[in-house]
């Protein structure tokens, strides 16, 4: 039997940061739009 040595790989932490930052970023976007749409009617108010 072959020995079987679990390759774990390491994630940066500048990537976990940044997708992070990223995901928050998104979701203060998605709560803009909500909010636009909310208020006024529309996705991009102004554009048709």
């Amino acid at each position: 039997m072959k020995n079987s040595k679990t390759n774990s790989k390491t994630i940066e932490k500048e990537k976990v940061v940044a997708e992070t930052i990223n995901g928050r970023f998104a979701m203060l976007g998605l709560m803009a739009a909500i909010g636009a749409y909310l208020t006024t009617g529309q996705i991009i108010p102004g554009f048709v």
